[in-house]
């Protein structure tokens, strides 16, 4: 396609239409909304979902970043210490320790539970564009944040999900 407004359009009229990709699944993998996907797919599911269409390829950094502030901004303490923590780990495995990436980044601390939204928003745009496997990597553990996540482009996303769940409703 040759502008994002194309794509967008294409996928919302493929959708309208009810053409769907096969995404593989198994019979009885049908979910009621975004929330029972979340909590009865499997992290393989999420993950292999997640790794077609979360990536800088698909969604442009520029584009991804100020959705992750928004949906980081919307979810709960809990979860949001929770996915810092796991974004650390992760990157900590690729030699990036938590005083490094709290310098390199500038976040007010290397303490994954201390970390306010916007302290894990520049971690998860950092992962996002320098590690897009650890990224969907901990989305598939914590899908909660993609609800929260509204720009057009990460439609085909949702669009991928909602077809799990209106598979066999025809």
């Amino acid at each position: 396609m040759a502008s994002s407004d194309q794509y967008k359009r294409q996928i919302m009229n493929d959708l309208a239409k009810g053409n769907t990709e096969s995404l593989g699944d198994p019979e009885g993998s049908n979910y009621e909304n975004f929330d029972d996907f979340a909590q009865r797919s499997s992290r393989e599911e999420r993950r292999q979902i997640f790794g077609r269409n979360l990536h800088p390829n698909a969604i442009p950094t520029q584009q991804m970043e100020p959705e992750l502030q928004k949906a980081i901004a919307q979810i709960s303490p809990r979860e949001r210490d929770d996915v810092a923590r796991e974004f650390i780990k992760q990157l900590e495995h690729r030699g990036l320790k938590e005083r490094d990436l709290e310098k390199q980044l500038g976040l007010s601390t290397h303490h994954a539970s201390r970390m306010n939204a916007d302290d894990v928003s520049k971690l998860a745009a950092f992962t996002y564009h320098n590690h897009p496997d650890i990224f969907q990597d901990v989305l598939a553990d914590q899908p909660g944040i993609l609800k929260f996540l509204s720009n057009p482009v990460v439609g085909a996303v949702m669009g991928a999900i909602a077809a799990k769940w209106l598979h066999g409703r025809r």
